[in-house]
């Protein structure tokens, strides 16, 4: 049984990272989600253990202490990280993964997994990500503000990821995505049997 593919979804705080990715995954169900841990408040509607790991800053910190992240920030103020453990056991499993996190985790999991397919997810422009972050209505004024700051940061580095999806048309981008998934896979399949190109 083949190894499965690590693919890191990164970009701005409201690029539509998350929508993209529930459709991959319906589309491909052996493919698995990672679970990010963080130290933010739960959102209304928001399920420990299914959005995110919810952990005290003392528990975060002991963990990654420990190495149990394959990466971990500081973002927004917060702490995010990737349990290490469940990644690389559905890895070993032969199940795709795929990590949503930010730029400075993408950096992080690059250095430590080059073989992971990294792909930043941009939005059409910084208007039309204030439009959606306002539209989502989950941050004081003075989170989207910094929110905006660390979009053109982190735009500032997608040279750095494999590919970039364009997030202007939903889906035209889910297309795209999921073309890149299967290129990718394809590939990995063909590189197992001897044959790639």
């Amino acid at each position: 049984m083949r190894r499965g593919r690590l693919f890191v979804v990164a970009g701005p705080s409201g690029a539509g990272k998350g929508t993209l990715i529930a459709e991959l995954l319906k589309r491909y169900p052996r493919t698995r989600l990672s679970v990010s841990a963080t130290t933010r408040e739960p959102r209304p509607g928001e399920s420990d253990g299914v959005d995110y790991h919810f952990l005290g800053r003392e528990e975060f910190l002991r963990r990654a202490g420990a190495g149990e992240f394959l990466e971990w920030a500081e973002v927004h103020g917060n702490l995010y990280g990737t349990p290490r453990g469940t990644v690389e056991e559905w890895l070993e499993k032969g199940h795709d993964v795929v990590l949503e996190i930010d730029v400075q985790g993408a950096r992080q999991v690059r250095e430590r997994m080059p073989e992971a397919v990294t792909i930043f997810v941009e939005p059409p422009s910084l208007e039309a990500l204030e439009e959606r972050l306002r539209r989502r209505g989950t941050e004081s004024e003075e989170e989207l503000q910094r929110r905006l700051r660390n979009a053109v940061r982190e735009s500032g580095e997608k040279e750095g990821f494999r590919y970039v999806v364009m997030n202007d048309d939903l889906q035209r981008a889910v297309e795209e995505l999921c073309a890149i998934y299967e290129e990718e896979s394809a590939s990995a399949e063909a590189r197992k049997r001897g044959d790639w190109r």
